[in-house]
């Protein structure tokens, strides 16, 4: 199955696994902290939490968790291709900047209740429709999108921004295949790395270091599904000495290698667009 859905309860995600899929799970009840690779936060239900294919995952509930996992894979539905109808690649998939999780309202998390049982019923069907279940996926990233979009826009988040932290964001989407030490960026923007290194902890739960190593993985695996260059092209591309020491480091942050990645990922339609 190239897309599931299932309800979830209890100790759903206790033990870490990696799945080669696209996931999000909608709690509607239970709090605790989710995982994903070496990212980490705190979540209260009703929420939505996402993650890429290969990602590590991990729940550690306070309270019994309840709801829906809804898992695809990029063979059913490419978010790179749907970009102009669902805006969800770069905001809930794939970004290293922002939490994977939609905080929702009582109204919105009926609305996505509504739409797991929409799916669920139409999997319980002899022959279920691709089609309609490919409509009611993308109703559900447009609407977690517009979600996402105006809680990051509201006034909340305004005055919580840091604007330093902000343009190292900015350089670092510039540089971050020639600059790869937290020095570098710490230069550009004034500070000591010291100083740099205490704000990036407090404002993105990182250290500068391992947001430019995410943001090259993160170029590596876009490279790796969305177009058919050779490991060897890709490794050139991102400035890395040769396609070996590519494939060590590419394995440290993800624990497979590139061409497993790919095998288990697939190659997006997008790659045969141009």
């Amino acid at each position: 199955m190239l897309m599931g859905v299932h309800e979830i309860a209890g100790t759903f995600l206790e033990n870490a696994a990696r799945f080669p899929f696209y996931n999000v799970i909608f709690l509607t009840k239970g709090a605790g902290t989710y995982k994903a690779d070496i990212g980490t936060f705190t979540f209260r239900a009703p929420v939505l939490l996402f993650s890429t294919p290969l990602q590590k995952l991990a729940i550690q509930h306070e309270t019994p968790l309840g709801g829906f996992a809804i898992q695809f894979h990029g063979d059913f539905y490419c978010i790179e291709y749907h970009k102009e109808r669902v805006s969800c690649n770069g905001l809930l998939f794939n970004n290293i900047y922002i939490e994977p999780s939609v905080n929702l309202g009582a109204s919105d998390a009926e609305t996505f209740c509504s739409l797991c049982a929409d799916m669920i019923e139409e999997f319980s069907a002899n022959e279920p429709d691709e089609v309609v279940l490919r409509s009611y996926l993308q109703l559900f990233l447009a609407k977690s999108s517009s979600i996402k979009l105006k809680t990051m826009a509201g006034p909340s988040a305004e005055r919580e921004k840091d604007e330093q932290m902000e343009a190292f964001i900015r350089l670092l989407e510039q540089n971050y295949l020639s600059l790869h030490k937290p020095a570098d960026y710490a230069r550009l923007l004034a500070m000591t790395p010291n100083t740099l290194t205490k704000k990036s902890q407090r404002y993105f739960g990182k250290s500068p270091s391992l947001m430019i190593q995410e943001r090259l993985v993160l170029e590596a695996k876009k490279k790796l599904h969305l177009t058919r260059q050779s490991i060897k092209e890709i490794a050139y591309a991102l400035n890395f000495s040769d396609e070996f020491y590519f494939s060590r480091f590419f394995k440290k942050f993800t624990k497979v290698s590139p061409q497993s990645f790919r095998d288990q990922t697939g190659i997006s339609i997008v790659a045969d667009m141009e």
